[in-house]
């Protein structure tokens, strides 16, 4: 049977890196053995519906370069992916596990539902469920004469449909990450399966969907262990039981401290993003910052979600996304959690940065780099040769613009005075002088400066430790940055004396 396997998320806002690493391996379990990766928008919930939310999913997926086989764009044989156009479908298997007497129908109202759980609330029972011990008590089918139930359907009284779930009953199932998983079903309760606006939730969409759209792995974060039960017997009632997917429940992606699930106010509270690309929320306007925008590549964003929670069984760290398809396998995921490192985050980042040849990582840090008044529109020739010269200290795209801004604009001078406290009059010939030999060389070139600058030294009794420093200074504004003759070359002549000037006078 050919794999087949889904991603299947609801378009309610931004993609959390957690979704984007179950995107991850299911993209590379499918690739490594040739099969088909499906995505599956589950919109079902049209209260949690956020316009937008689809486009950006499908939006940061081709970013990381993760395109499904099959999807609400690309379409396939198995469509509509969207369940809100597969509406008709899940009617008629709820129906049908009414009529086997798998599931029934619930006629409370909200209110009725609140005051269950206010009276059955105990200090050792403080949220009581709906299920095989409160269900008779409840307006349903089970607990209602047949008569009246008939009637409350004909009249159209709202409903909801839940499943039965069994009151004295162990279920097993093997997780191919965690190995055989026993649930006690008594402590499980009776999930609705279609809600009242005819909408199902995931509990019955998730089980139709992949019964039919024959996939074959499922592989979901490890929250859904909980629910694994519900769509373990739903499988069973509908008697699909021989079509079930293999399940692998992925650990979390944790704080840095370990302790918790990694969350949007986490990054927030810490400084780092937890979104693959930028969201912003259509109700509020508020923007949340994602990796892309931050200045990833695509390609080491990936790598680095690939290593959290999954090792390739060697030293070997970077990976592209061929390579991590060739290696892959399931088996190597691991049970437990895993922290997120945001510096070693940065560290494959800078890895790829240096690793993408001067040409390629030009296009990329462009739209980075402000324009500046004083050079009109972006130099290409210019900002090519300025890449080679700092992307060793750089981590993200975005580095690109403060550690190379004093290219492209004269900068603010934030260390005159480390220049002021050794400054004498030697040093102030020194510069004077070789001012005006600069405006005699035509090679304007890195060697034929240093060359020029080294000359004039021992005339004035100087050292290159007495004036590199304020030469960096003056042209950098302060004590970092490539060589200085490599900048005095880049900025060019006029850049360069007009810069030296306004510090020696």
């Amino acid at each position: 049977m050919k794999v087949r396997v889904r991603f299947a998320p609801s378009p309610t806002g931004g993609l959390h890196l957690g979704g984007v690493r179950t995107v991850l391996y299911n993209y590379l379990f499918a690739r490594a053995n040739g099969g088909d990766f499906v995505l599956r928008i589950e919109d079902t919930d049209q209260n949690r519906f956020v316009p937008g939310a689809e486009q950006y999913i499908m939006d940061c997926l081709k970013w990381c370069g993760l395109i499904p086989d099959e999807s609400p764009e690309k379409g396939g044989p198995y469509a509509p992916y969207r369940q809100s156009e597969r509406k008709h479908l899940y009617h008629i298997f709820a129906k049908q596990l009414v009529d086997a007497g798998h599931a029934y129908y619930a006629f409370d109202t909200t209110e009725e539902l609140e005051q269950m759980r206010a009276n059955l609330k105990t200090d050792i029972n403080t949220n009581p469920q709906y299920d095989h011990i409160t269900r008779m008590a409840m307006r349903n089918s089970l607990s209602l004469p047949a008569d009246e139930v008939a009637e409350l359907l004909e009249t159209k009284t709202p409903y909801v449909i839940r499943i039965k779930m069994p009151g004295n009953h162990a279920l097993k199932i093997y997780d191919m990450i965690r190995g055989e998983i026993s649930f006690d079903c008594s402590l499980v309760d009776d999930k609705v399966l279609l809600k009242a606006d005819g909408m199902p939730t995931y509990h019955l969409a998730v089980v139709v969907d992949d019964y039919l759209m024959k996939i074959t792995h499922a592989f979901r974060g490890e929250e859904w262990l909980p629910s694994a039960p519900v769509h373990v017997l739903l499988w069973e009632y509908l008697g699909w039981k021989e079509h079930m997917p293999q399940w692998a429940h992925l650990p979390l992606i944790l704080k840095p401290d370990g302790n918790g699930k990694l969350s949007k106010r986490d990054g927030d509270r810490l400084g780092f993003p937890v979104f693959a690309m930028n969201w912003t929320d259509p109700k509020t306007g508020e923007t949340t910052g994602g990796f892309k925008e931050m200045g990833f590549l695509p390609q080491a964003f990936v790598n680095m979600l690939a290593m959290l929670g999954w090792n390739p069984g060697s030293e070997q760290e970077l990976f592209s996304l061929e390579s991590l398809a060739d290696t892959f396998s399931i088996e190597r995921i691991h049970k437990g959690g895993a922290k997120f490192d945001f510096e070693k985050a940065k560290w494959f980042n800078h890895q790829y940065i240096q690793n993408t040849d001067n040409a390629t990582l030009t296009e990329l840090v462009k739209p980075f780099v402000d324009i500046d008044l004083r050079f009109g529109n972006l130099d290409m020739e210019m900002l090519a040769k300025i890449i080679p010269l700092i992307k060793d200290r750089c981590n993200f795209l975005s580095d690109f613009r403060v550690q190379g801004h004093f290219f492209f604009a004269t900068p603010e001078i934030q260390e005159e005075a480390t220049i002021r406290e050794k400054w004498n009059e030697q040093k102030q010939q020194f510069f004077t002088e070789w001012i005006n030999e600069l405006e005699s060389i035509t090679d304007w070139t890195h060697d034929v400066l240093e060359a020029s600058f080294t000359a004039l030294m021992p005339k004035h009794n100087l050292k290159k430790g007495d004036v590199l420093l304020p030469l960096r200074i003056m042209l950098v504004g302060a004590k970092y940055g490539p060589g200085v003759f490599a900048i005095a070359e880049v900025i060019g002549k006029e850049e360069t004396v007009k810069r030296i000037k306004r510090v020696i006078g």
